[in-house]
């Protein structure tokens, strides 16, 4: 690890790689094994570990991947920073870029696996006239993947995430780096997407900087887990109303607020004793929620824990959804539904 003036005094890389990371150390031994083994020579890129759950075995996997490559001089340094500051991904990825060396910053996950040539490949798409470059993201599923799996594979089709892109530094500094108001890892690729495109930067893709992303394993109901990031959106959307509008969702969630006062209008109609208007109401609520449901489990999983988790959550998700969309609007005092 380095802790002199060597690096610095030494020729800068051609590119600066920043992975964030949080407690996830058998994932990230993975990735700095794919990231230690780069086509790129060894001198042309370095590794900046920013290590958003700051601990030891962390540092010392870290310190252990530079002594072995960058000490002993056949790999990439590879530099281990403790974040001390505000948390997140945004915060940290901040962190790193700013620590970064090289003109040209890459960014990916500690859950990523980076093709051996990611880097050679990127470096060779990013032109003179480039700001930004897009590469391409696999997410390998089983045949019969669950609901979370086939969700979480939407980042293959996505236009910017920060699983697998470059900018240059000088373009992430004049644009602020990313919000650190984005605490979780949720929609700040977009806002920084979407401050590109404001600007008119020219954005790139190379299909052949490819990364792979491995679904991690998620535990029972994850996606109950999952909704509370909504409240993001509210943040995306008072930055970028209409880039909002045009890539992320056309219209409010309509459907969950009908879900919604289908199921209040029953229970406030049962406890006025007008069982007539509660039965009609439950009913609509019903069918709502049972095409929710098939709409999830269709082309997914069909075991009986599979089954249930859909089941459950797709009569929580709705009310949890709005609740945490109008806790957005409200936090971030926004129009936004």
């Amino acid at each position: 690890m380095q802790t002199d003036d060597t690096a610095s005094a030494a020729a800068p890389p051609a590119i600066s790689v920043v992975v964030p990371t949080c407690g996830r150390v058998e994932l990230l031994a993975r990735c700095l094994a794919a990231l230690a083994h780069q086509s790129l020579a060894a001198q042309r890129y370095e590794v900046i570990v920013v290590d958003d759950q700051p601990n030891a075995q962390t540092r010392q996997l870290v310190a252990a991947w530079h002594a072995g490559g960058a000490g002993s001089g056949t790999g990439p340094a590879i530099t281990y920073l403790p974040n001390e500051g505000r948390h997140g991904p945004a915060a940290a990825r901040n962190l790193g870029w700013r620590a970064a060396r090289a003109p040209i910053i890459a960014f990916t996950d500690d859950d990523t696996v980076p093709s051996t040539g990611w880097l050679q490949h990127g470096l060779d798409a990013f032109g003179d006239g480039v700001d930004a470059l897009c590469g391409r993201v696999e997410m390998p599923l089983p045949a019969s993947p669950t609901d979370y799996q086939r969700d979480a594979q939407q980042l293959e089709s996505a236009e910017f995430v920060t699983a697998n892109c470059f900018l240059r530094k000088s373009v992430l500094a004049a644009l602020g780096g990313f919000d650190e108001r984005f605490r979780l890892a949720w929609r700040e690729d977009s806002d920084l997407h979407f401050g590109l495109l404001a600007t008119g930067a020219r954005i790139a893709r190379s299909a052949q900087a490819l990364v792979v992303h491995p679904v991690r394993p998620a535990p029972w109901g994850v996606s109950l887990l999952q909704v509370r990031k909504i409240a993001f959106d509210a943040l995306l959307y008072k930055k970028h109303p209409r880039l909002y509008r045009q890539k992320i969702r056309a219209t409010p969630r309509w459907d969950y607020y009908a879900i919604v006062a289908a199921m209040l209008t029953a229970l406030l109609a049962a406890a006025a004793g007008s069982m007539a208007l509660a039965a009609a109401a439950a009913a609509a609520w019903g069918v709502a929620t049972m095409l929710l449901f098939a709409r999830r489990l269709r082309g997914t999983s069909l075991r009986l824990s599979h089954i249930a988790e859909m089941a459950l959550t797709s009569m929580l998700i709705p009310p949890l959804a709005v609740f945490w969309r109008l806790a957005g609007a409200i936090r971030y005092r926004v129009a936004f539904a």
